[in-house]
């Protein structure tokens, strides 16, 4: 059931830009260090999103691996 919940909303979040995203997940973050466990399984959360953010990056100027 949460792991269904954490895919719907990595899924939706691979669809941000990388300025929206990246504010996406520093407010999540700083709401979880004021508030601790105000969501259930925002840790997770958050990590699908630091992973969606690192994907996105890429340095300019290289071609993509293969």
């Amino acid at each position: 059931m949460i792991g269904a919940v954490i895919s719907a909303i990595a899924r939706w979040a691979e669809h941000l830009r990388f300025p929206r995203l990246l504010l996406l997940t520093a407010a999540l973050f700083v709401a979880d260090l004021a508030i601790p466990d105000f969501i259930p399984f925002v840790d997770e959360i958050l990590l699908a999103l630091a992973t969606i953010i690192l994907g996105r990056m890429r340095r300019p100027g290289k071609a993509a691996p293969p």
